[in-house]
């Protein structure tokens, strides 16, 4: 029985489908990856190799929009083969693919760091690969969106001398923008995927002083010992204690709660004190932790002292919960589309007319210091 694992692609943006290269010394991951890029009629393999080294040496010759690498291989691995296969295309997508241990998960965040667009954490298990439906899903649509958006930037670019950049360029809709906050905030919530390790590193170290005035949530999409590396480099940029949330710890000011990979982090109270909470239920949106969940129940705790951030990410994770801290009187920012990896999460919350402010990366943390130091301008 065959199922429908991913979703409809959309139009090619212009031309070419886009062309993807697998690199991964296993042929059995090889071969899996292969036929799923070409069971997507808006994909197109380019080639399947065993080593970095061999995609170094044909990545001119192939010219792939996206390149799915793996960590571990042979003569190049992927951490060495990145700079010099961005060396040779400035604008090429690399996916870094690694089985989730700790070595790897610190080696992926770091590519992160070096121009990797983006992360695929593959399970332990060869057959947990080939059965895995999220897993297909998931690959596929990282391929696409990073892809789409390469392309767009390369079109506008090449438009450029013809005077063609408008039309090429994503048309935004009209937006009308909430009122930002009156008085300050009491705790910052945070959501982010794809990109947002990076988005997060940017704005985490630019908010100390919010840190010693409220509590700072963040869910990013990560599996689990992912979210336990996060926690430390974000400790490193932040300068104060981040870490994986505990069942039923306190939620205090100076502290940031990550949500730990594979379980939901949500807020409630006890004995009049707020805690976290962890729950092991269910996939929301595709996905565990999820964003929804920490944001309603933030919105449940805190009502209208509660400020959102939705920060770069493919899907709508934060959509509903976004509408949960408006319905209860709270404010939501978004990053903004020329500044996010995908601009699906922020878009999503943008288009339904929930934000008081949609902010260049760059812009966030220091509008977030003014908030909450009580300065709405």
């Amino acid at each position: 029985m065959s199922v429908a694992l991913v979703s409809q692609p959309p139009a090619p943006v212009i031309g070419r489908r886009i062309r993807v290269m697998i690199v991964d010394d296993a042929v059995v991951v090889r071969g899996l990856f292969a036929r799923w890029v070409e069971a997507e009629p808006d994909l197109e393999l380019a080639a399947t190799l065993r080593t970095g080294r061999e995609a170094v040496e044909q990545i001119e010759r192939l010219d792939p929009d996206v390149v799915v690498l793996d960590v571990e291989m042979p003569e190049l691995d992927g951490l060495a083969a990145l700079p010099l296969l961005l060396g040779k295309k400035r604008d090429l997508v690399v996916i870094m693919a690694s089985t989730v241990t700790r070595r790897n998960a610190e080696i992926s965040l770091r590519a992160l760091s070096l121009g990797a667009a983006d992360y695929l954490p593959k399970p332990l298990a060869t057959r947990e690969v080939t059965t895995s439906a999220n897993f297909r899903r998931e690959l596929i649509e990282k391929i696409r969106q990073l892809g789409l958006r390469a392309k767009r930037k390369w079109l506008a670019e090449a438009a450029k001398p013809l005077g063609e950049l408008r039309p090429l360029a994503p048309i935004a809709a009209e937006r009308v923008l909430r009122p930002m906050p009156t008085s300050p905030p009491r705790v910052l919530v945070i959501g982010a995927s794809t990109g947002g390790p990076q988005a997060l590193n940017a704005v985490i170290s630019q908010i100390g002083s919010v840190l010693e005035r409220a509590p700072v949530l963040i869910t990013q999409h990560m599996p689990p010992t992912f979210t336990a590396i996060l926690a430390e480099h974000l400790a490193r940029v932040a300068k104060r204690p981040v870490r994986e949330a505990q069942d039923g710890e306190e939620i205090n000011a100076g502290a940031v709660y990550l949500a730990p990979g594979g379980r939901h982090m949500l807020v409630t109270r006890r004995n009049g004190v707020a805690v976290a909470a962890l729950d092991d239920g269910a996939l929301i949106n595709f996905c565990k932790p999820a964003v929804d969940p920490l944001f309603s129940s933030a919105a449940a705790t805190w009502g209208g002292k509660v400020l959102a951030l939705v920060l770069t990410g493919m899907g709508a994770d934060g959509l509903n919960g976004a509408r949960a801290v408006v319905a209860a009187g709270g404010h939501v920012l978004a990053q903004d589309e020329a500044s996010s990896v995908v601009w699906g999460m922020p878009g999503q919350v943008a288009n339904a007319g929930l934000c008081s402010a949609i902010l260049p990366l760059g812009e966030i943390g220091a509008s977030l210091t003014r908030l909450f130091a009580g300065d709405a301008s």
